[in-house]
Order: C-alpha cells, then sequence, then structure tokens
C-alpha cells in the first residue's frame, strides 16, 4: 500500500514537528525569563497556592494550544482527508477536538494540581502522585462508557439481535460477561473500524463501530472482539496499569532529581515553584520519550497473546486473517514498518506479522 506508506510517513514528519515545537516552546519560556514574569503574575493576582498553579498551568497549556494548534489541524483533519480516511466536517471535527481539549484540559489541571500539592508538601511526592493518578485511571475506565463515549459518539444497542446474542454468548463462553452490544456511529466522521469492549464490571459493555457492522462478516467480527475479550481475560488492564505505574513512578523519581538539581540554576524558591513548571514538564517529556519503545515492547507481547487468545477461542484463523485484511484496507494500515519505527513506536505487531503468525495456525 504505497498510499499507506506515505500517509505514515507524513503523520510521523508532523509528529516530530509538533514535538519540536513543544521542546522549543517550553525551553523559550525558561531560557527567557517568561515563566518567572509568569508566576509573579500569578502571584500577585491571589495568594493561593493552589490558584498560582492553576493559573500558569492554563496559561502555559492554552499557549501551547494555540501554538501546535496548526499542526494539529492538517495532522487530525486536512492530512486524513486527503487520504480518504475521514469524511467529517471541519465544524465537526473542530467540536469533538474543542470536546477533547477541555476534558484533557480539566484532568490534566487536577494532575497538575495533586503533583504541585505534593512536591510542596513530602519528599516522596513522587510516590503519592504515581498512586493518585493510577487511581484516576482506573475511576475512568468505570465512567468512560457512561460519561465519556457518548460525547463523542451516538450510541445504540445493536439491531441485529442475531449477531448480539451471538457475540454475548463468545463473551460468556470466555468468562468475560457483558451488558450488551452498542453501535458507535463511527461513519459519521470516518471510514475506519474497530471494536471494543470498555468499562469494569457492570459498566462493561461490547462496542462496535458501525463501519465494523456494516463491512464485516459476522465470523470477522467475532474474530475482532475475541482479541478483545482476550484482553480483558488475560487482566491485560491490570498490567497495564501495572507497567504505566512502574514507568510513571521511575519516571516522577527521575524528575524528581532532575528538578531539585536544575532549581538554583533556573533561580526557582524550590521545586514546587510553579516557575519551574516548564522544566518539570520538559524533564517528564523527555522520560516519556526514553520509556516509550519499553511500554510500547510489553504492549506488542500482550498484543500477540491477544491474537493467540482470539485464534483459539473462536478456532477460525481464516476469519481472523480476513479480518485483519479488511482492517488494514479501511485503517490505512501500514503494512511493513521498518523494524526500528515498530520498535520505537508500534503498540501493536506490525500486521504482516500478525497475519503471517495466524497463518502459521493453518498449517
Amino acid at each position: 500500500m504505497p498510499d499507506a506508506a506515505r500517509y505514515h510517513r507524513l503523520r510521523l514528519v508532523l509528529a516530530a514537528a509538533g514535538l519540536a515545537l513543544s521542546i522549543g516552546f517550553l525551553a523559550a519560556l525558561l531560557l527567557t525569563g517568561a515563566a518567572h514574569a509568569l508566576a509573579r503574575a500569578a502571584a500577585d493576582a491571589t495568594a493561593s497556592a493552589w490558584g498560582q498553579v492553576a493559573i500558569v498551568a492554563v496559561v502555559l497549556g492554552a499557549a501551547r494550544a494555540v501554538l501546535t494548534f496548526p499542526l494539529g489541524w492538517i495532522r487530525g483533519w486536512w492530512l486524513p482527508r486527503r487520504f480518504g480516511l475521514l469524511h467529517q466536517s471541519l465544524q465537526g471535527w473542530l467540536a469533538d477536538r474543542a470536546k477533547a481539549t477541555l476534558l484533557s484540559g480539566v484532568f490534566g489541571l487536577a494532575a497538575v494540581e495533586v503533583v504541585y500539592a505534593l512536591l510542596g508538601a513530602t519528599p516522596l511526592w513522587w510516590l503519592w502522585a504515581t498512586a493518585a493518578l493510577l487511581a484516576a485511571s482506573v475511576a475512568l475506565a468505570f465512567v468512560f462508557p457512561i460519561w465519556i463515549a457518548p460525547l463523542f459518539y451516538r450510541l445504540t444497542p445493536l439491531a441485529d439481535a442475531e449477531l448480539s446474542a451471538r457475540l454475548l454468548t463468545l463473551a460468556r463462553r470466555v468468562g468475560v460477561p457483558a451488558v450488551g452490544v452498542w453501535v458507535a456511529d463511527q461513519s459519521r466522521k470516518s471510514r475506519t473500524a474497530n471494536a471494543a469492549l470498555v468499562g469494569l464490571g457492570r459498566t462493561r459493555r461490547i462496542v462496535l463501530f458501525d463501519t465494523l457492522t456494516a463491512r464485516f462478516t459476522p465470523e470477522e467480527i467475532e474474530s475482532v472482539l475475541a482479541h478483545e475479550l482476550g484482553h480483558h481475560l488475560h487482566g491485560d488492564a491490570r498490567r497495564g496499569l501495572a507497567v504505566q505505574g512502574a514507568l510513571m513512578l521511575a519516571s516522577f523519581w527521575l524528575a524528581d532529581a532532575l528538578l531539585r538539581a536544575g532549581a538554583p540554576a533556573l533561580g526557582l524558591a524550590g521545586p514546587a515553584d510553579p516557575a519551574g513548571m516548564p522544566w518539570l514538564a520538559l524533564v517528564l517529556l523527555a522520560l516519556s520519550l526514553v520509556a516509550l519503545p519499553l511500554g510500547n515492547g510489553v504492549s506488542r507481547r500482550i498484543e500477540r497473546q491477544a491474537d493467540d487468545f482470539a485464534l483459539a477461542a473462536t478456532g477460525n484463523p481464516g476469519a481472523f486473517i480476513a479480518a485483519m485484511e479488511r482492517l488494514a484496507e479501511l485503517n490505512l494500515a501500514e503494512r511493513r514498518p521498518s523494524r526500528w519505527k515498530e520498535f520505537v513506536l508500534y503498540s501493536h505487531p506490525a500486521l504482516e506479522r500478525r497475519i503471517a503468525r495466524a497463518r502459521g495456525g493453518l498449517a
């Protein structure tokens, strides 16, 4: 797929440009003294430490959002439309982006407030911050299908009673019961297809994109769902949280050391000085880039196990391969990324490797 290779190459270039722009923005704040000026203005506006952190965080977040918006528009709307993946109007895309920005802004501000409150309260802030943010991640998993997903999709019960019964039977048979099957109106925005098992416990439900139900056979849909069921049966949400927690703990611990080491050179009153927020952001950004290959390596291993489970649960490797081929076409997947690109950037094994592994079971 030449178009797929070009599409992903352009996305990578745009992502790298956005990353460089963010790094340059944070570095400029530190080198020009703008971070100190902003912190002084916040202190003049309010004596509350929480208020000062909020002012600095909101101004920095808004400035970065404005600065990177053109690249985000190209990468998120223009480029997918250029390659036929997206047909959502600009107005609809902007509305979705505004909602996502508002949600991420609220959650991000809450996280920054927690981190800075702990920074000022205890030298073990990195430990307690990790615990608090992981707890928030679990809470979000519970409320996502009820409160967040409907903000972006119209979710309706699957009208095909036979297919619904088939999928719910599969879920019960493998030991991951769901409360029902819903369809998300993805076709209103894009041609891409997927399925998911969202929520935990009594909120767990199967969600299918309507692009999946319209173009895939019941056997293919069953194979896609079986992969997702494998994640839940293997406790991959818990394993993912454990990996995320370990990486976050290590990152916060190193960030603590680098924040304290950099405070004197940056003229900070201490690690909890809001003027150091760009430095903390830079440190965490650099550490996240270092940790990216490790996290993706663990994720690829988990995804391979979910593929193996889907093949065993359905006993239909032909349907699994057909589903992968159709998903590759609809989602414009890069079938054969280079080894280094897969190692660093891919959370799933390359498509050709997934298909070859499934074909091995046909022999």
